[in-house]
């Protein structure tokens, strides 16, 4: 107890030699003794830490697109020119005297 009542009273002298001092020069000193009697505890109003979860965003999404292949107009046109008078086909008949008829292609045989 007694080093208890040395050790304030050393540091009151110390307290009051320091605002002297301050004061001898026109500046202004303040001395305070801080208690905390929950020294060893949280304090009386603690939360515990928040814990934050972030969910990570879903991967993108890819969307491909389908399109559709381009037919050549030349193909849905395509006809076999038969020579009834020579009883051949272009370009094995070259000239037809009777003129020329559209036939839709046969697959071969």
């Amino acid at each position: 107890m007694m080093k208890a009542k040395k050790l304030l009273l050393a540091l009151l002298v110390l307290g009051f030699a320091g605002i002297g001092g301050a004061l001898a020069h026109g500046a202004r000193g303040q001395v305070g003794v801080y208690v905390n009697p929950f020294w060893g505890y949280p304090p009386p109003f603690y939360y515990p830490p928040q814990v934050i979860v972030v969910r990570p965003s879903p991967p993108p999404v890819y969307v491909e697109q389908y399109e559709a292949p381009a037919e050549p107009a030349a193909a849905a046109q395509q006809y076999w020119y038969y020579c009834a008078a020579a009883k051949g086909y272009y370009p094995y008949v070259q000239e037809c005297p009777g003129g020329w008829q559209k036939v839709l292609p046969q697959p071969a045989r």
